[in-house]
């Protein structure tokens, strides 16, 4: 996914911080190349195509050209059976993962516990990779403190302007906060009337903002809806301009004042362009993996058991995730709406 190969580029940083002579390889999707463009800690990507997923005999080959590069260490962050032949037969003397499958005793040569509690002061999701360092930099002392980057070209800013003017959309003189109106599946998306309230209440609030909508085509339906269910004045903040492709949806966020919404990749690109983001997190997903620490001023989140903890007494994430629409209900926008406002009204400036 697009949020885990972002936040796992923090590891390539952190190798380099320490050595930086090390040569660094990343193994990803090749649709998820728009987030670790251009990225200085990285030195070449590896990609596993679809192809290469679905064809045993490619698959072979592929092992083969992963054996041939002669790598010192292999760290499997993915922890699939798949990523972990790679590791295993990529022949490295160090072969690190998490020691969450039983095949890992066999395949790694280092294996890492994952944390369910912070013992930094950062999201568990950059904790527990970071972790799986420990075998490669020993006593050197990892820098918990690393977040995920996204690096944009100025000539790639200067591209997004002329689209954008030619749409008679002025990103220079105008506020626009991008809304990650909708989550990768329906068990991660707060419910279409709820975000509809939500974007309602903040064009009464702030009639200056305008909207862009972040969503992928096959739920365009879907973002349909939520218009049909906001006020005439809310669909007149809201900007009809997509964003062609993934690198292009990313620097238009950069010009945005802040990213608003459902808890995914699209929160985790605006933090890693360094803006604000308020995330509605899904009541299954537990906010300690991927939410912002307390100390965070930039970075806020919303849960229901913020505000509802009695019913997350006997949390059992399998249950929780089969019973996520159940759980959206007692989400309502009331719960949400007076900390948007105000997270709204101290970064809009």
């Amino acid at each position: 996914m697009i949020g885990d190969v972002l936040t796992s580029s923090i590891l390539c940083e952190a190798i380099k911080q320490q050595n930086p002579s090390a040569e660094l390889h990343y193994l990803i999707n090749n649709h998820t190349i728009p987030v670790v463009e251009h990225n200085p800690f990285i030195d070449k990507l590896v990609l596993f195509t679809p192809e290469i997923e679905k064809s045993k005999l490619k698959f072979f080959n592929f092992l083969k050209k992963i054996k041939r590069e002669k790598y010192d260490a292999v760290i499997d962050i993915y922890g699939k059976l798949s990523s972990a032949l790679i590791t295993a037969f990529s022949g490295a003397k160090i072969k690190v993962g998490y020691q969450k499958k039983k095949y890992a005793r066999f395949l790694y040569s280092h294996k890492i516990a994952i944390q369910l509690n912070r013992n930094q002061s950062v999201a568990l999701a950059y904790e527990n990779r970071l972790n799986l360092l420990k075998p490669i930099l020993g006593e050197k002392e990892i820098d918990y403190k690393i977040q995920p980057k996204i690096y944009i070209t100025k000539s790639e800013k200067e591209e997004i302007l002329s689209i954008t003017e030619n749409k008679n959309i002025d990103l220079k003189h105008n506020s626009y906060i991008m809304i990650n109106v909708l989550g990768s599946e329906p068990s991660k998306t707060y419910p279409l009337k709820n975000m509809a309230a939500l974007l309602d209440e903040i064009a009464e609030n702030f009639p200056d903002l305008h909207f862009l909508f972040n969503y992928i085509p096959k739920q365009k339906k879907d973002v349909e809806k939520i218009l049909s269910y906001c006020k005439t004045e809310t669909k007149n903040q809201i900007s009809p301009f997509y964003a062609p492709s993934l690198r292009q949806f990313i620097v238009l966020t950069s010009f945005c004042k802040m990213v608003i919404g459902n808890e995914g990749g699209a929160i985790n690109m605006g933090k890693a362009l360094n803006l604000p983001t308020f995330a509605i997190f899904s009541p299954w997903i537990r906010k300690e993996t991927w939410g912002a620490a307390q100390k965070d001023s930039i970075n806020k989140t919303v849960h229901l058991k913020d505000f509802k903890p009695n019913l997350f007494k006997n949390y059992d994430q399998k249950v929780f995730k089969k019973n996520s629409l159940e759980l959206y209900k007692a989400f309502k926008p009331e719960l949400i709406k007076l900390n948007l406002i105000a997270f709204i009204k101290k970064n809009k400036s």
